[in-house]
């Protein structure tokens, strides 16, 4: 009899063996669903494919990782770019803001011109001395530009300084605060006169030798009063900002804050005419 070999054998066919494995797991299912028996070795199983499962998660966590990395280096690029444009918007913004501000105060200087009749030329401030003690100013214009010494230095608002030296392409101009310099004044209100000295100190100006009981009160305006030929009149100069009055002494202590200053912008005007003390409202406080 003869017998077939053994790699010619065929074992259950293969709907049967899916039948049979079928019927395995959902017996499974039903035995780890109802009496909890597979849950140790689903723990076993899971343990030992562990490494395996972390293994096989490399290359997307590597691709993760690149993807991250790119996506950063992008955003720093671009907060790195947007804060450079920021800081370039922002110094264009101040730049506008100045030359708006400065453009303004252009305009103050050419109406100052227009309101009044003598001739004034228009300067830059180049520098102003750090020394408290030197209050003096250099503006770009001189000689050349029939400068002189002696001549005012006005803003839009008022009074500034004189000029007290000149050079080919600039002047020195000494500030009305500066110790030692005096402006003849005269109060706004009622007109009564009086000289105005500088005391060295920022913006402040001191009326000497006024009794105690002058008309002076805080707040009122003081000009130019024109005595003397070399201020012309009406030009304004300080506002009294303290009074004092003290019996045992016979003069009272009147301070006195300038209205104009080389503080805030830095163009100003040179009074080049003399004015006419025939007609001393050719400039007047109304014109500021």
């Amino acid at each position: 009899m003869e017998t077939t070999p053994q790699f010619f054998k065929r074992g259950p066919s293969s709907l049967v063996r899916l039948i049979l494995f079928v019927q395995l797991s959902l017996i499974l299912m039903v035995v780890d669903t109802h009496f909890k028996y597979l849950y140790e070795v689903r723990q076993v199983i899971s343990i030992a494919l562990y490494p395996i499962q972390k293994i096989a998660y490399i290359p997307t966590t590597i691709t993760d990782l690149i993807e991250d990395f790119l996506v950063y280096q992008n955003l720093a690029d671009e907060n790195s770019r947007l804060k450079q444009q920021h800081l370039y918007d922002s110094g264009k913004i101040h730049q506008l803001l100045a030359l708006t501000k400065e453009n303004e105060h252009l305009r103050k200087l050419l109406n100052a011109i227009d309101r009044n009749k003598n001739k004034a030329i228009m300067a830059e401030i180049n520098a102003i001395p750090r020394d408290p003690f030197n209050l003096k100013i250099i503006v770009d214009k001189g000689i050349h530009s029939n400068i002189q010494t002696g001549q005012i230095i006005i803003d839009n608002l008022g009074v500034i300084g004189q000029i007290t030296r000149t050079y080919p392409w600039s002047s020195e101009a000494t500030l009305i605060n500066d110790k030692g310099h005096s402006v003849p004044v005269q109060v706004l209100r009622n007109g009564i006169r009086a000289v105005a000295s500088g005391t060295g100190k920022y913006k402040t100006l001191e009326l000497n030798y006024m009794a105690n009981n002058i008309d002076i009160q805080e707040g009122d305006k003081l000009i130019t009063s024109g005595i003397g030929g070399v201020y012309p009149p009406g030009l304004p100069v300080a506002l009294v900002s303290k009074v004092m009055r003290n019996t045992s002494s016979t003069f009272a202590l009147i301070i006195c804050k300038t209205i104009a200053g080389v503080d805030r912008n830095k163009q100003v005007l040179i009074l080049t005419q003399q004015f006419n003390l025939k007609n001393p409202g050719a400039l007047t406080d109304a014109n500021f």
